[in-house]
């Protein structure tokens, strides 16, 4: 049996983050952001659900991610040290992750250029300082996902996206914690099959839109040059991508602070509650109450929601459908 299999990789233990003895270093770059930075603030819109096999947070404050850049898969591990900021990559896509670390990072954003009209927004802001918008520049990344978390639960949308990267996903290259994987590539995708999608509770709606979008992949990824609204209305010509999915995927590619979510279930109710003391309010009376930070509408609405000022529930919430079992 000698020389019959070739030897087995020696496997990298991390545990808290930190990779032990028999880890092939990665690439590193260190960065220092221009004022306070909160990477948990800053990264977390990235995560899809507390399973999500892409995103990783440590209890070192490190945060992981692996992606699929345009130079193949990659894995960035983010850790503040300090007034410092280090990116550490690997795989044949290191080299962009870390280019790209401080548009990732809020280095095209101003938070100044936000001048808060309520007390509740101008306290939230004191209290948040390390908030910035991030700018991954990869589109389909968070398209993808967004199409997901249309019409469903969070839930329902989480566990979709999670048992469709581990399944048709890759590992994620480097001295990883658990099990992380790079979400499939575009043809990958396309090669689904319908039943799947439907074990993974993706109706067929959401899936042929996933579909149509993987088929011109590299056109929506050319939006990542464009400016934000021009990058919306590129991605809503896919049909089955309206302006909720617009905005929730330039919002992360782009970092655009004016692109408000409208559409949403929940948040009209939140902004209006929080800014005008209507639980009841539509995407209208919304818009009305963002009016005065327009230019910075998504910004206003991130601090919102991190002041914690939302209406109680008056019922129970929605259940799953778990088309799966069908």
């Amino acid at each position: 049996m000698a020389g019959r299999f070739a030897p087995r990789p020696q496997r990298a233990v991390v545990r808290d983050g930190m990779p032990r003895r028999g880890t092939a270093p990665g690439r590193v770059r260190v960065w220092v952001p221009d004022g306070p930075l909160d990477l948990g603030l800053v990264l977390g819109p990235l995560r899809r659900g507390p399973g999500d096999p892409t995103f990783r947070t440590m209890p070192d404050g490190s945060v992981w991610r692996a992606s699929r850049t345009p130079a193949g898969p990659g894995t960035l591990r983010v850790t503040a040290c300090g007034e410092e900021v280090r990116g550490e990559a690997w795989g044949p896509g290191a080299q962009w992750l870390l280019e790209q670390l401080p548009r990732m990072l809020g280095s095209d954003d101003d938070p100044a250029a936000f001048v808060p009209r309520h007390r509740l927004l101008a306290l939230t802001r004191h209290r948040r300082p390390g908030l910035r918008l991030t700018r991954t520049g990869l589109v389909l990344e968070s398209l993808i996902p967004s199409v997901l978390e249309q019409k469903v639960t969070t839930l329902e949308a989480y566990q979709a996206w999670r048992l469709l990267v581990r399944r048709f996903g890759e590992p994620a290259p480097g001295p990883v914690p658990g099990r992380m994987c790079v979400m499939p590539a575009a043809r990958t995708w396309a090669l689904i099959p319908s039943w799947e999608w439907h074990l993974a509770g993706v109706d067929d709606k959401r899936a042929s839109t996933v579909l149509r979008a993987v088929r011109v992949a590299a056109r929506l990824e050319e939006a990542a040059g464009m400016e934000p609204v021009a990058a919306q209305e590129r991605l809503e010509v896919v049909p089955g991508v309206g302006p909720w999915t617009s905005a929730e995927t330039v919002q992360r590619s782009h970092g655009a602070p004016d692109a408000v979510t409208v559409g949403d279930l929940h948040l009209p109710g939140i902004v209006g509650f929080a800014l005008g003391g209507d639980r009841d309010a539509d995407d209208a009376e919304m818009l009305r109450l963002l009016e005065p930070y327009a230019g910075q509408r998504h910004r206003a609405a991130r601090l919102v929601l991190l002041s914690g000022r939302v209406p109680g529930r008056r019922a129970p919430r929605m259940a799953p459908r778990g088309i799966e079992r069908l």
